[in-house]
């Protein structure tokens, strides 16, 4: 799959004023090559409330750090255009462009030169006593957990049907491969190569337990079963929204609808990203 541009949405952070000025520069930039762009602020009231009225995109350009990467990401997966993203951010591990590289990049674009690559994405559930009380997307991760109090919780793990453990941890991460390089990889969990589809599951400091992260395949449903009585425990989707749960309740996370797209840099830029973030090193 390639990119063969005719219209381009442009998203920024909202109140940044260096994005907004760089959002114009390459709506401008567009525009002159007969290109249709549109710049609009990473909120739930622009661009319609999930990008509804943005059809027939061919990109959009994310201008931003990787926070704002991750939200306009999920918010618009089903969107099915392909992301990049221009990092104005600190970590800046997602954005494929630096604030300098974009304007020769997107040269290259306009001639249908630029390879997308797809990436897994996450759809869970929340059921309640047999009833779905809550759905949504992830493209890091999705994470049950004790968010506030420092307490361990029990928290049972199934996999295509069969159980698998119960772990008494601070909580159990679920990350994608583009994910595991976040908060899995904080707690121990294992680097895995973004082109593969499957699930990285991770427990966060679990006690007297010999659980090792597992990376298991996408073809399948992971289930995460809140077994400890006491309350205080939550789901947190990519680190930026969160849903309180009930003993019982039952997280059920499996492969989105849509996978997300991503201009394709190449593997040896992946590898450089790992080696420049400190997660490979050489003597």
């Amino acid at each position: 799959m390639s990119i063969h541009l005719r219209k381009v949405l442009v998203v920024i952070r909202p109140d940044a004023p260096e994005a907004a000025a760089l959002g114009a520069e390459v709506a401008a930039f567009l525009a002159d090559s007969g290109v249709e762009a549109e710049v609009c602020q990473h909120r739930p009231d622009a661009c319609g409330p999930d990008g509804s009225d943005q059809p027939g995109l061919d990109l959009i350009v994310i201008l931003g750090g990787d926070g704002t990467f991750i939200g306009v990401a999920r918010r618009m997966l089903h969107l099915g255009a392909p992301l990049v993203g221009i990092n104005l951010g600190r970590v800046g591990f997602l954005a494929q462009l630096d604030r300098t590289g974009w304007k020769p990049w997107l040269a290259e674009a306009l001639g249908g030169n630029i390879p997308v690559a797809r990436r897994l994405a996450l759809a869970y559930d929340v059921v309640r006593k047999g009833s779905v009380v809550r759905s949504g997307l992830a493209v890091n991760d999705v994470v049950v957990g004790r968010g506030v109090l420092a307490r361990l919780v029990r928290l049972g793990l199934s996999y295509a049907g069969r159980r698998i453990a119960s772990v008494r941890a601070d909580g159990l991460i679920i990350s994608t491969p583009t994910g595991s390089t976040a908060y899995g990889a904080s707690a121990g969990g294992p680097l895995v190569h973004a082109d593969l589809f499957a699930y990285s599951v991770t427990a966060v400091c679990p006690f007297l337990s010999g659980f090792k992260p597992m990376v298991l395949p996408a073809g399948d449903e992971c289930v995460i079963r809140v077994e400890d009585a006491s309350t205080g425990i939550s789901l947190t989707e990519d680190g930026q929204f969160s849903f309180v749960l009930e003993p019982g309740d039952e997280v059920r996370v499996g492969r989105s609808p849509s996978d997300l797209l991503v201009a394709d840099m190449g593997q040896g830029t992946y590898f450089d990203k790992l080696k420049n973030h400190g997660f490979l090193t050489e003597r």
